[in-house]
């Protein structure tokens, strides 16, 4: 990859008009450009962000970059909402070792408590290096709470986090596990780093419960967990799990093997999240046209395919996380080459799609214009704003005004959708205590939870504490504010 320097002065540009698979639209989406790291110091914000951001407690928004100043350990940077990005922790590297850990693929996600916790995918103090599990506060102080790798089988590479609603926090990695094949675990780790292997996997003949996880399991309305593994299963294209918080583990489908044939109903999923409905839809290669499907799965492993792509070599593959937003619509994107990658036919674009399966491309990037993103490693989030936020591996201002030797971009994608609450976790029994994000919360008047009453304090403009009522069901978190009242999305889950 070219890498070259330029200003640490952070702009807001827009995007190249969105152009799509046949049509062009009429959406443009902001984004915000990462400085060159190369001689500047901590001034640097990182490059080659490979994760989505999320958003914490006072409202901006934190995410990773895998390639950092000092070493090359990575960094996380902070967002305000008005787009200024600064270098917020720097994972450091000596020559030997990066003791905090190193490379961090994912974003830190919000805790219970305020923190953010996030894992690194390599790094740390245990013999295997396999990265770390760390606590950061919103001052920048960074704890590791546990190390990866220190038997080389407890898990290596982990690939994000999970909140659950017993507020541990629920992960896989792609490495490790009691097989000779190192074909990955799935891990439970508490607040305070207490750490429990849930599963190995391929503890079966022929991997035929799957192997290699890309992604952490998210939470079913059950209260059990689900995932995908890219590989292994009796078919050989990969599974989609279903394992409980004390590791009963099953697969639930077997996806198929494209080195056996075509597979119109995909092969080799990457992750899954779950819709509206409490069903899990992810995206995965293969399809009727081999340009890769968007599948829906039920808890019980009732499987459909929502929708075969066709015709997007130009943008590249439906690899990244679906999320759902609050008009009950998943948005996806199309993922870029990675690292090293400058294929011009692998730019990236944001689509979305309906629970029924009905697509609508929203915005492809391009290498139009000095300044412009492309390459998306990851899906989008949706912020409080309720506009959509995501990264670019690649673009960027760049020296000379050459978009080509930019370090990555965040951009904002206007989806016109209204503001929205999000609670902390999203699920939850009655008397357990939720943060709720949001914007303008101050004089807040009431919560409820699906209609019932809460009790709760404002702690600030874009956050308030709040108790999950006795008698309250699943439903909308609502909140009363001066200027309207604001629904949570997803809903939220009560648990028993």
């Amino acid at each position: 990859m070219k890498r070259s320097k330029t200003s640490p002065t952070l702009a807001v540009i827009f995007a190249c008009v969105a152009f799509t698979l046949s049509l062009a639209v009429s959406a443009q989406a902001q984004t915000v450009t990462f400085s060159d790291l190369s001689g500047i110091g901590i001034g640097g914000t990182g490059w080659e962000p490979y994760g989505t951001v999320t958003q914490a407690t006072d409202g901006n928004f934190y995410g990773t970059a895998t390639n950092g100043i000092f070493g090359g350990g990575g960094n996380i940077f902070r967002m305000t909402p008005d787009g200024q990005i600064t270098n917020f922790y720097t994972f450091v590297c000596s020559r030997t070792k990066c003791p905090y850990g190193a490379a961090p693929q994912t974003a830190p996600i919000l805790g219970t408590d305020g923190n953010l916790y996030g894992v690194t995918s390599a790094g740390g103090n245990a013999p295997c290096a396999g990265g770390v599990f760390y606590r950061l506060t919103l001052q920048g102080k960074l704890s590791v709470l546990y190390n990866f790798g220190k038997t080389c089988s407890d898990g290596q590479w982990p690939q994000g986090i999970t909140l659950g609603s017993d507020g541990n926090f629920y992960g896989a990695t792609v490495y490790g596990g009691n097989s000779s094949d190192s074909p990955g675990i799935i891990f439970k780790v508490t607040p305070s780093g207490e750490y429990t292997e849930l599963y190995s996997f391929c503890s079966q003949a022929n991997c035929a419960d799957g192997e290699k996880p890309f992604s952490p399991p998210v939470e079913g309305d059950d209260g059990n967990f689900y995932g995908a593994a890219n590989n292994g299963g009796t078919m050989g294209g990969g599974v989609i799990y279903k394992v409980t918080a004390s590791g009963a583990y099953s697969v639930i489908y077997n996806f198929c093997n494209l080195e056996n044939g075509a597979c119109p109903d995909g092969a080799y999923p990457y992750a899954i999240a779950k819709d509206a409905d409490g069903n899990f839809v992810g995206t995965a290669d293969g399809g009727t046209s081999g340009y890769g499907v968007v599948f829906k799965i039920t808890p019980n492993g009732k499987y459909s395919a929502l929708y075969s792509f066709s015709n997007i070599g130009m943008f590249g593959w439906p690899g990244s996380q679906l999320t759902l937003a609050n008009d009950r619509n998943l948005y996806g994107t199309f993922v870029g080459g990675g690292s090293g990658s400058w294929d011009g036919k692998l730019l990236g674009a944001i689509y979305r799609i309906s629970s029924n399966g009905d697509f609508t491309p929203l915005h492809a990037f391009c290498q139009c214009g000095a300044g412009k993103g492309f390459n998306p490693i990851a899906g989008v989030f949706q912020g409080t704003d309720g506009n959509l936020y995501g990264t670019t591996a690649f673009g960027g201002i760049g020296p000379d005004t050459d978009e080509d030797w930019g370090y990555g971009t965040v951009f904002q994608y206007a989806s016109g959708l209204g503001p929205i609450v999000e609670t902390v976790p999203t699920a939850a029994k009655a008397g357990k205590q939720v943060l709720i994000l949001g914007n303008h919360l101050s004089g807040t008047t009431s919560v409820t939870f699906n209609g019932m009453p809460a009790d709760f304090t404002v702690e600030s403009d874009t956050y308030i504490k709040a108790t999950v009522p006795t008698g309250a069901t699943s439903g909308a978190v609502s909140v009363t504010t001066p200027t309207g009242t604001l629904n949570s999305s997803p809903q939220f889950v009560v648990t028993r």
